[in-house]
């Protein structure tokens, strides 16, 4: 069955561990008075879009916050390989409660800035009922991102199709010096927002992982490797992740 966008039920699904082993306990860290995980709360609650958002914790910490702030919360294992694994449980969880979606989204919780509208273009790609897996991208800009291992780089087809992600600079542009490239070609960043069809994430969950993830160590590899298509869409907006401690020292300096 196909659904207009009207129509669609929507998740968003805010994965968070305690137990971060570069920054334990982020999800409670607090910006100017507010918890990362509510700030990420907020922002997702914006997107009219979602039907629902709910946090999927491991701790009782973190679900004791979020329920003292109003948000919707579930407990789920604490043996998860992946997000998109906590993502699983959570619509089983959900579907046991009487809850239903056609769509679900994956929602970094320690991006306490994403824009509501990255959450809506990325839900606008299923109009089309050929999209199972959808997510974002962006422009690269700067040599540095593009020679950082930390940016994951993206390269697509003609119809925004996900050819493959690595950590390394792709595509290599032969005969070219590399403080040249980015003015030569558009190379693009993945931004890690996805949504998928509640059908299909069912499906992800049960795959094995493959070489190719674990040589570069990112999970929508797998995907790519056993045959799911993942679409992207451009978006102008940048993230903010927080990982270490020192990245929410400086977030806290200039907001």
């Amino acid at each position: 069955m196909v659904f207009s966008e009207n129509q669609m039920r929507v998740v968003g699904i805010i994965p968070a561990r305690f137990a971060s082993t570069r920054f334990p306990g982020k999800p409670l860290a607090l910006i100017n008075g507010i918890s990362m995980i509510e700030r990420v709360y907020q922002q997702a609650s914006a997107c009219k879009e979602l039907t629902s958002v709910v946090v999927a914790t491991d701790d009782q910490r973190i679900f004791d916050h979020v329920t003292g702030f109003g948000g919707m919360v579930v407990m789920t294992a604490v043996s998860h390989r992946s997000g998109t694994d906590r993502l699983g449980e959570t619509i089983k969880i959900l579907s046991e409660e009487g809850s239903s979606y056609e769509i679900a989204v994956n929602i970094q919780g320690d991006e306490p800035f994403i824009k509501p509208e990255q959450i809506s273009a990325v839900i606008s790609l299923f109009r089309k009922p050929e999209i199972a897996i959808a997510t974002l991208i962006k422009k690269i800009e700067s040599g540095s991102d593009l020679f950082n291992s930390n940016v994951v780089k993206v390269v697509t087809d003609a119809s925004g199709k996900a050819l493959l992600f690595s950590r390394s600079p792709i595509p290599h542009f032969r005969g070219l010096p590399e403080d040249q490239w980015t003015g030569h070609y558009p190379y693009y960043k993945h931004i890690g927002i996805y949504a998928y069809r509640t059908g299909t994430l069912e499906e992800l969950v049960q795959l094995s992982s493959a070489s190719l993830e674990e040589t570069e160590s990112l999970e929508q590899l797998r995907w790519l490797w056993n045959g799911y298509q993942i679409f992207t869409e451009v978006t102008e907006f940048e993230t903010t992740g927080i990982d270490t401690p020192d990245d929410l020292s400086k977030l806290t300096n200039i907001i």
